[in-house]
């Protein structure tokens, strides 16, 4: 207890749920109601941070909206990727509800038509030849099952990551994730030989080199980042598996080559490469996955969040066919894995993105606010770098350009004025304004969102 008393975690998920600012904003906000209800969850729960004390209680969710207790609507840019079609779509309801009707569970010796159709589905949208797959019931149990396929077929069990990387709350996803949120506070060893390195940040590039408002000096820093994960598979020899996310939640995206580069040092050192597409895939990156806009093909993909439709969780692992080596064992063998609920939760889910070009809009909307955020750019010195693709955005704030300090202090006052005005979204890194609204968002609510950023920005000031 008292070593947990001296250690003070980066805030790298989330605002910091105790602050005097946070206090602050409650006082003038909540009702009784309110204050009831968040009083008797903080006495029901486990505490932990970000989850802890709640921001405040909903009642209603709808599209793109939350309200809550009072009738407040909150524009919801955050949703934790799990809203790409919106709240409570009502092609996705009525698909549950049939399917509730006509068979609400199979035990786990049995198959099912819509576990089987759902399969196949994923199979046919998934990039290059991953071709088989297991469910789970959330990403952090599917994390733990790519780490068991890559072990059993390569004979090994290291692991190269990232640091700062997110990959699970569980012993598999936060031994190989890199957020000391979710690490340090565990006494004893987490999982052996998961080795990290730094990632890629071409705005603070952790390796020194300097960047072009945000952009990658290639010709300068030679893809440092991506050879530096060579030289520990050259050093490690026998490493199973690299695990990382082909667009980082940030966001930073990969510098141009990045993933060609680890692909090709892969294959030379005999390791497999897993993309952790929890929060990116299903199109919030503009494209189905975020890793299509890389042309690299992983050897497993691990997908979750957005699966459900926001209502049910599941989550899959895709792999090659050739890593379908562990039949003889049970290494994903989930009570719920092939439920025939959650996968037509899921099967509609594609459906609906596909029918209703979610994908496409993520894409053109995305384009849109990145325009926009790079005009705000210009005339906000707060901001110090925009950045992003599709419905993965960021605005990082700083206290100066020329040395790049985070404004960690101007986020948080940013943050609940968004609120007061009806917008949610995330802050990460402590000074990063994370969007990452649904796919269906339209042009005009996206730019009323930078509208009210911008105020509040404005209004911050001294």
């Amino acid at each position: 207890m008292a070593n947990l008393e001296k250690q003070k975690p980066h805030q790298s998920e989330g605002e910091i749920n105790t602050s005097p600012r946070r206090r602050d904003w409650a006082a003038r906000t909540h009702d009784a109601a309110t204050n009831k209800l968040l009083a008797d969850d903080a006495e029901h729960f486990l505490h932990q941070s970000v989850s802890s004390p709640c921001l405040s209680a909903v009642s209603r969710a709808e599209g793109a909206y939350l309200w809550d207790l009072q009738g407040r609507r909150y524009l919801d840019f955050h949703g934790n990727n799990v809203h790409h079609i919106g709240y409570g779509h009502p092609v996705l309801k009525q698909a549950i509800s049939d399917q509730m009707e006509s068979l609400p569970f199979a035990p786990r010796r049995f198959t099912n038509q819509v576990a089987v159709d759902l399969a196949s589905k994923i199979v046919d949208i998934a990039p290059g030849n991953l071709s088989k797959l297991l469910f789970a019931t959330g990403g952090s149990d599917a994390i733990e099952i790519a780490l068991k396929i890559a072990r059993i077929a390569t004979g090994r069990f290291k692991t190269v990551s990232f640091w700062d990387s997110f990959h699970g709350a569980g012993f598999g996803g936060a031994s190989v994730g890199g957020e000391q949120l979710f690490r340090s506070h565990v006494t004893g060893p987490l999982l052996p030989g998961t080795e990290h390195v730094a990632p890629f940040a071409c705005y603070r590039c952790p390796y020194g080199y300097p960047d072009n408002d945000g952009a990658p000096q290639l010709d300068l820093c030679r893809l440092t980042c991506a050879n530096f994960v060579r030289y520990v598979l050259e050093k490690e020899g026998d490493v199973a598996a690299v695990i990382a996310e082909p667009a980082r939640a940030v966001p930073y995206l990969p510098p141009p080559g990045f993933w060609q580069a680890v692909r090709e040092a892969c294959h030379d050192h005999g390791a497999l490469l897993i993309f952790d597409e929890i929060p990116t895939g299903l199109g919030k990156t503009g494209r189905m996955f975020a890793c299509d806009h890389d042309d690299v093909e992983p050897d497993l993909l691990v997908m979750g969040k957005a699966l459900g439709g926001g209502i049910l969780p599941i989550a899959a692992v895709l792999a090659h066919a050739d890593l379908d080596v562990a039949g003889d064992f049970a290494i994903g063998h989930y009570t719920h894995e092939k439920n025939p609920v959650m996968a037509r939760a899921a099967l509609t889910t594609i459906e609906i993105i596909e029918n209703e070009g979610l994908v496409e809009n993520a894409a053109r909307v995305g384009a849109f606010a990145l325009e926009r955020m790079a005009e705000m750019k210009n005339r906000l010195p707060e901001i110090g770098d925009v950045r992003g693709r599709g419905l993965l955005l960021g605005l990082d704030l700083v206290t100066d350009r020329e040395t790049k300090a985070p404004a960690d202090d101007l986020a948080e006052e940013v943050f609940y004025r968004c609120l007061d005005d009806g917008l949610s979204f995330k802050i990460t890194m402590g000074n990063v304004l994370t969007l990452t609204p649904p796919l269906m968002v339209s042009e005009a609510q996206m730019d009323g969102a930078l509208q009210t950023i911008e105020k509040a920005i404005v209004g911050a000031r001294p």
